[in-house]
């Protein structure tokens, strides 16, 4: 088995929902940490943005000061200001104006920024290929069984309960009952 660090320095890749009529600076967000009317691009986030948004995740909502106060590594105000700024205009923040500064807050949870960080990982891996699906399912299987063999069992384990909740749902039941 292969140790398996969180590596933030390279860049990731992420599709999420976006719902912002120009000039408006608030979405809607729903219990999921989902926006509505969503339709999906792709965004790039480096380890600084990543930061940022682990300290919005945690506090909830914070002004580029709080932002900057909280940060591990040490970054200048305007720096801090850039990088949510720059967020907010991927669709990853809200904002509200409070007095003469922004209060930032997270468009997504964590969970649903790594749901659909998946769904993108999995919609290109099958539509940028000309090869049959059934190959690349064996070359997915190979892959994750080489980077991590407990993880292959947490795959199966994961596909197992997918195709009961599917079963369930196919015959209109939930959770064994009718």
């Amino acid at each position: 088995m292969r140790s398996r660090a969180r590596n933030y320095r390279s860049p990731v890749v992420v599709y999420f929902p976006i719902n912002m009529p120009p000039g408006d600076d608030f979405r809607s967000v729903d219990s999921h940490g989902e926006l509505h009317n969503s339709r999906h691009i792709s965004v790039r986030l480096g380890e600084r943005e990543r930061e940022v948004l682990e300290v919005l995740w945690s506090e909830g909502s914070a002004t580029v000061q709080q932002v900057t106060e909280r940060l591990r590594t040490s970054l200048a105000y305007t720096t801090v200001m850039t990088t949510l700024d720059r967020l907010f205009k991927k669709g990853l923040l809200l904002r509200e104006k409070r007095d003469r500064a922004f209060l930032y807050r997270p468009a997504l949870t964590p969970d649903a920024l790594e749901h659909n960080r998946a769904d993108a990982m999995v919609r290109r891996f099958f539509s940028d290929s000309q090869v049959n699906d059934d190959v690349l399912l064996s070359c997915l299987v190979d892959a994750v069984q080489s980077y991590d063999s407990e993880l292959l069992c947490k795959l199966e384990e994961k596909v197992r309960l997918a195709k009961e909740q599917m079963s369930l749902e196919s015959t209109g039941t939930e959770g064994g009952r009718e």
